[in-house]
């Protein structure tokens, strides 16, 4: 089975069609969101019932922390981060709010465990930022591989039997053997708004046969993704920073 990873769509209708299309040709048999499938961008109700047909034809969806933002006033964040948010409340309806309400923490799937942020307290959002967060991560499940979201810049860790944790930068369209008996954390990076200073869409591809990941980088309309959120009034450092990747 080949299996899609997508975290952080962030409303972003145009990466994640782009990203989308760019699986389908690669024979992709299983799709995995990864959470914030809401926040910054403009099309936070068409990008909610593209997951949700996804998860009715069998995908598996995570909630994210703007997803659980937009379902609590309670939920904090920086100030950019909370006005795109109070714009999002009012541009979802219904259904794509009880959708989004009934996303899991969560999904542990035979020796994987698919988790918007660090496994170590899901419910917090911590972020993996460097080993010592991948570690908190590792130590937390024996899940063999764990694939997370949240960080907005693409990683792959692993830790050997001896606890050493070590990590790298995934070069885009090499495949990566996750070997045993180390266990593995992958950081898929941002489908709709990437930080590592490359602006393309990313995603990845774990090929359950040869037990390979493929980390992935797809261009996109960055000009229409970015007018529709100039448009909608929005922050300004939103979409001035699509075309950076910052």
């Amino acid at each position: 089975m080949r299996i899609a990873f997508l975290a952080d769509i962030h409303a972003n209708l145009e990466a994640l069609r782009a990203c989308l299309a760019d699986a389908r040709g690669r024979s992709v048999d299983r799709y995995v969101y990864l959470g914030d499938i809401v926040g910054y961008g403009a099309d936070p109700g068409a990008c909610v019932d593209v997951v949700a047909q996804a998860c009715e034809q069998g995908a598996l969806a995570l909630m994210g922390n703007h997803d659980q933002a937009v379902l609590s006033s309670e939920f904090k964040l920086n100030e950019v981060a909370a006005a795109a948010i109070r714009w999002t409340q009012t541009r979802l309806d219904a259904t794509q709010k009880t959708f989004l309400s009934e996303l899991p923490m969560t999904i542990a799937e035979g020796a994987h465990l698919y988790v918007h942020a660090s496994a170590r307290t899901p419910e917090r959002f911590p972020y993996v930022h460097g080993l010592r967060d991948a570690s908190d991560s590792l130590t937390a499940t024996q899940a063999r591989l764990t694939v997370c979201g949240h960080v907005h810049d693409p990683a792959l860790y692993h830790i050997a039997v001896t606890g050493k944790v070590m990590g790298f930068i995934p070069i885009p369209g090499t495949p990566i053997p996750l070997t045993a008996p180390r266990r593995w954390l992958a950081v898929m990076g941002a489908v709709g708004q990437p930080r590592d200073g490359n602006p393309a869409a990313a995603y990845g591809i774990l090929d359950e046969r040869t037990n390979e990941m493929t980390y992935l980088r797809v261009p996109y309309d960055i000009d229409s993704a970015a007018a529709k959120i100039r448009g909608a009034g929005l922050p300004e450092l939103l979409w001035k920073r699509l075309s950076m990747g910052r």
